[in-house]
């Protein structure tokens, strides 16, 4: 069954129990992936971990750092 399909069932098993209609498929995608990344930073508070943009920090050191220290004429590491 596709997703179209179930919203369709969805929404005729509530319009028959007198039910509110469920929400549109992705109609809160961004609001769960927003939620989602508000929990991963309060685990990393209650974790004693730093909160902010710990992947992009890591990736940046790990894969840009490297090229900029080769365009001054350092070593990279």
């Amino acid at each position: 069954m596709s997703l179209t399909q179930q919203y369709a069932l969805d929404l005729y098993r509530a319009r028959r129990r007198g039910e509110p209609p469920p929400p549109a498929p992705g109609r809160h995608d961004w609001r769960t992936v927003r939620e989602l990344r508000d929990h991963g930073r309060f685990d990393a508070v209650v974790r004693g971990r730093p909160a902010r943009r710990r992947w992009r920090h890591a990736l940046a050191a790990l894969l840009w750092a490297p090229a900029r220290r080769r365009q001054r004429g350092g070593t990279a590491t």
